[in-house]
């Protein structure tokens, strides 16, 4: 590991640190007009101790991509890591954290009660076979569970 700063704000992150679930913003950026891009970690499972199955990262960015739209137009992307501990939420001028937490909770509400993964069939998808609705709905109830606990990032312990 090096201690060098690299270009990637995430490379930069102690990933031994951090305790799964959390929301954080990892990025906040300002361009030429003043718009302010904001990029949330939310972090689903403990890094590099557990990681969501590729088919439940999936459909859950599906889910998510589509319902969370219904609770917030400053939405500009929610997509997965590739390390498939979580996703990039990616927002446009719009900076209230606590608003940002509450829109997640609701769009985890809404996968426990979606009864079909969106854009999960070989016209909208680039990889239709690749879904399950359960374990979603599965990767969600275990984020919701521990819901007062995603404004805390880092372990107390050390």
């Amino acid at each position: 590991m090096t201690d060098e700063k690299m270009n990637v704000e995430s490379f930069n992150l102690d990933h031994t640190k951090v305790k799964a679930p959390y929301v954080r913003v990892a990025d906040r950026k300002m361009g030429a007009d003043g718009d302010i891009i904001v990029k949330y970690d939310v972090r689903f499972t403990q890094p590099n101790k557990a990681h969501m199955d590729m088919m439940a990262v999936h459909s859950l960015e599906h889910l998510t991509a589509e319902l969370i739209r219904n609770h917030a137009d400053y939405v500009i992307d929610f997509g997965p890591m590739g390390c498939q501990t979580g996703f990039y939420l990616t927002v446009l001028n719009h900076e209230d954290y606590d608003d940002v937490l509450n829109v997640l909770e609701k769009t985890m509400l809404d996968v426990l009660e979606a009864d079909a993964v969106p854009a999960s069939n070989e016209k909208q998808c680039g990889w239709a076979a690749s879904h399950t609705l359960a374990g979603a709905k599965s990767v969600a109830k275990t984020f919701l569970e521990k819901r007062q606990e995603w404004s805390t990032v880092f372990a107390k312990n050390i």
